[in-house]
């Protein structure tokens, strides 16, 4: 069992004891954690604060405790109860709230939940902000409100529409276009929110949609994350039922993958890479990414006569940077995109409605448009975490081994290679050190993290 606390929010495993896994306490002790900061940080007597919820089994329980904590720091809640992350970061500014959570642990299992937590644009906390949180909860520093001064709920369920609704409204998004071009898509919405939002999305365009596992119980039906392992499901029916692509999304839906129309993934690398392509072919500019993402994106970008820059892993960081770059559009490899045009989060709905744009106006099939990308292989692999390993220590020591080559630093060490390239880090979501690779072939990318991965193992005594 886990509780992890980092300036990203809470995120932990349900049930156990206080302190060491997300339980009801953990739970108002971080909500109210958050009520405080936000009271300081906006200096307004009244606050409103948006909530919506992935489906899993916890979600309905967590929701309950944090609603009500809010309402017991005085502060009005807007409940959008089933909801994605970036519907939830819609409805902040245009609910012209001071801030919002969301309660999903994103790609994480069943067990698994979190409190995600925004400001008042809608936008994840910077460090400093999540820090200052994490002093609050753990100084118990709480002044509760008096029976007059309570809080109040309102709830509202239309929120997935008006997303949908802006979506469509987007000026690079041309319904009838789409519409025209008779997509038939499956779509696995992993038995969460996904499976609401992205049918509803398609069938507003004109799309055939086959549904698979799209009903929002909570019982994921296989891994949540979006990997090629766990997709053998939507990989066959793609096949059996001769669609043109599938959409798979996470249980929160700010990750996007697609399965090509021969059953292959697509590659979660590739769902920023042809999303860039389509909007950096209508609008000229910059594009960021994480330092784990794929350079096929720096390819794109630079055929476009854009600029490329990399960021630091987390939402927040690529944001930052896409604001200091101009970039009109920016993301994440793991399927992320954050089209600035909408909002600066990242959003499956926005992606799936501007792929469709892309494989709209240039025709053929979806596995031709992958073969027409630079051609690059990622390995993602992890070595678990045990608490007598000094993980800095380490990291500094492959940095030292690798100094005569291309080093980063600003979050983690990546090594970038003439061929290929390696990014350690540590996991701000799990007790694990993730290493990613990229290379020409696959066999090159699981080489590479195998070598890594055995020298790390060299160093750490392991």
């Amino acid at each position: 069992m886990t509780l992890i606390k980092s300036i990203s929010g809470i995120r932990g495993t349900i049930g156990g004891k206080p302190g060491t896994n997300l339980t009801p306490i953990d739970a108002v002790k971080f909500a109210a954690a958050y009520g405080i900061w936000l009271k300081e940080y906006s200096k307004k007597e009244k606050l409103t604060v948006v909530i919506g919820r992935d489906a899993r089994l916890s979600g309905e329980m967590i929701q309950n405790i944090v609603v009500s904590t809010l309402i017991g720091l005085g502060i009005d809640v807007i409940d959008l109860n089933l909801s994605t992350t970036p519907t939830v970061e819609i409805a902040v500014p245009m609910e012209k709230a001071d801030g919002g959570i969301i309660l999903t642990a994103s790609h994480n299992p069943k067990q698994w939940n979190a409190l995600k937590l925004l400001n008042e644009k809608g936008e994840f906390l910077d460090a400093a902000q999540g820090a200052k949180i994490l002093e609050i909860a753990e100084a118990e520093d709480f002044n509760f409100s008096e029976v007059d001064d309570l809080g109040t709920i309102t709830r509202n369920d239309a929120y997935i529409d008006i997303h949908i609704d802006e979506v469509l409204n987007l000026p690079l998004v041309d319904k009838e276009v789409i519409k025209a071009a008779k997509f038939k898509v499956v779509v696995d919405g992993v038995n969460s929110t996904g499976g609401i939002a992205i049918p509803q999305l398609l069938k507003e365009l004109g799309v055939e949609v086959v549904k698979l596992y799209c009903e929002p119980t909570g019982h994921f039906p296989h891994n949540p994350e979006p990997l090629k392992e766990h997709l053998g499901d939507i990989s066959t029916l793609v096949v059996k039922e001769k669609a043109d692509f599938g959409i798979v999304v996470d249980p929160d839906v700010d990750r996007l993958a697609f399965i090509s129309n021969d059953g292959e993934m697509f590659g979660e690398e590739y769902t920023l890479v042809a999303c860039a392509d389509y909007v950096l072919g209508k609008t000229k500019g910059n594009t960021v990414s994480n330092l784990s993402s794929s350079r096929a994106l720096r390819d794109i970008t630079e055929k476009h006569g854009g600029t490329y820059e990399a960021a630091a892993v987390g939402e927040v960081n690529v944001v930052t940077k896409m604001k200091a770059n101009n970039a009109i559009i920016g993301g994440e490899g793991n399927g992320g995109i954050i089209y600035p045009e909408s909002h600066y989060g990242r959003d499956s709905l926005v992606g799936t409605a501007l792929f469709l744009m892309l494989m709209a106006e240039r025709g053929g099939t979806v596995k031709e448009l992958r073969d027409s990308y630079p051609s690059y292989f990622m390995s993602k692999k992890k070595i678990e975490l045990t608490p007598e390993l000094d993980v800095d220590a380490l990291l500094v020591a492959m940095e030292d081994k690798y100094k005569d080559e291309q080093v980063t630093n600003i979050d983690g060490v990546k090594i970038d290679f003439p061929e290929n390239w390696v990014h350690l880090r540590k996991s701000n979501t799990e007790p694990i050190i993730r290493i990613y690779t990229e290379a020409k072939s696959q066999a090159e990318a699981d080489g590479l993290a195998d070598r890594i991965i055995s020298e790390i193992k060299e160093v750490a005594g392991i």
